[in-house]
């Protein structure tokens, strides 16, 4: 299974080894900084960032608080709109979300793996309509549509750029949350989301931010968002960027703000259903980075379930893997939502 696992993750030769960066350039329009900002040096910007890093966590709402967009429009099968989190590529700042409508009121929104190209999750989002459930499948930022012509890969969604990756997570956020407002001005009262690798991630940080969704999948799932930037399999070519310059313990401080650990008391402040999904022989996700997880919904005692695939990420795409990945997903959903 690991052989089976390395050959597809090498499958891809275009991961490009970025030096480390602060990416303090991101950081004047966010909220809790408002432009002002004090211009930091190279020997104290990594207290700055830290010390941001510690703010935006104990006040998160602000952080993360968005604008509805106005020019949501429905274009074919795909939603579309102005993404509430401004960048630099105006291909970015456009959310494509393709739309997959059945009768009734439950709908999820669907958010892929990194690097997830414009057909993933689609099949899955059809089961959802055999179940009766509408799915609305997000396009992550920097990622198919919304990639910068400059890059092969979503690179500037987890990158050696601190801010920038920051940046993303907030836009991801404000992207599913305004999703949801398109979904209830439409109707659906019961909304759930469901979350792969990276998109697991930015789904329990917009779950954590966001009353409105009451049943969570996180399709492979970690605490800290810098432990498996370090450890993992995909994410080799980052640490190969970053490592002289920064520890995982400082790193791990660096992205607090994005890990879905530091909003565990947010998150469990509202009665919400969760499935956790993790793979055995995961070496991208490792499993024991799961399996803390999993200790902390336990601790919480939130209402969770656990299914542990056996088998490793990339092959959690593949036959026969990905039909039983779905079969729990999908299972899940119709009982809970």
């Amino acid at each position: 299974m690991y052989d089976w696992e390395t050959r597809l993750a090498e499958r891809d030769t275009n991961r490009v080894v970025r030096p480390f960066e602060w990416g303090l350039e991101w950081v004047p329009g966010w909220p809790l900084v408002d432009g002002h900002w004090r211009t930091t040096t190279s020997a104290d910007a990594e207290s700055f960032v830290h010390d941001l890093n510690r703010r935006i966590v104990s006040e998160s709402d602000r952080f993360f608080a968005y604008e509805t967009p106005a020019d949501f429009r429905l274009e074919g099968n795909c939603l579309r709109f102005t993404s509430p989190v401004r960048t630099p590529y105006a291909e970015n700042n456009l959310v494509t979300a393709r739309w997959f409508p059945t009768r009734g009121s439950r709908a999820v929104v669907v958010l892929p793996q990194w690097n997830a190209d414009a057909e993933s999750h689609v099949g899955l989002c059809r089961i959802f309509n055999w179940l009766g459930i509408s799915a609305l499948r997000l396009s992550l930022p920097y990622h198919d549509v919304r990639k910068p012509a400059e890059t092969e890969r979503a690179d500037y969604a987890v990158s050696s750029s601190i801010g920038r990756t920051i940046d993303a997570c907030r836009q991801a956020v404000a992207d599913v949350r305004s999703c949801l407002d398109w979904l209830e001005d439409r109707g659906y009262c019961r909304l759930g989301i469901v979350g792969t690798s990276l998109g697991s991630c930015y789904a329990f940080v917009a779950s954590a931010h966001d009353q409105r969704l009451k049943v969570n999948v996180f399709n492979h799932a970690s605490t800290y968002f810098a432990d498996v930037v370090w450890t993992g399999q995909s994410t080799r070519h980052i640490r190969a960027g970053i490592e002289g310059d920064i520890t995982l313990d400082r790193l791990r401080q660096a992205w607090l703000a994005i890990s879905p650990a530091s909003y565990f008391d947010k998150f469990a402040a509202h009665p919400k259903k969760s499935l956790l999904v993790y793979a055995r022989y995961d070496l991208t996700f490792p499993p024991e980075l799961s399996r803390e997880i999993v200790a902390a919904f336990r601790h919480r005692n939130l209402d969770y379930r656990v299914a542990v695939l056996p088998c490793g990420h990339y092959t959690s795409g593949e036959t026969p893997f990905k039909f039983l990945d779905a079969w729990h997903i999908a299972r899940f959903l119709e009982g809970a939502l």
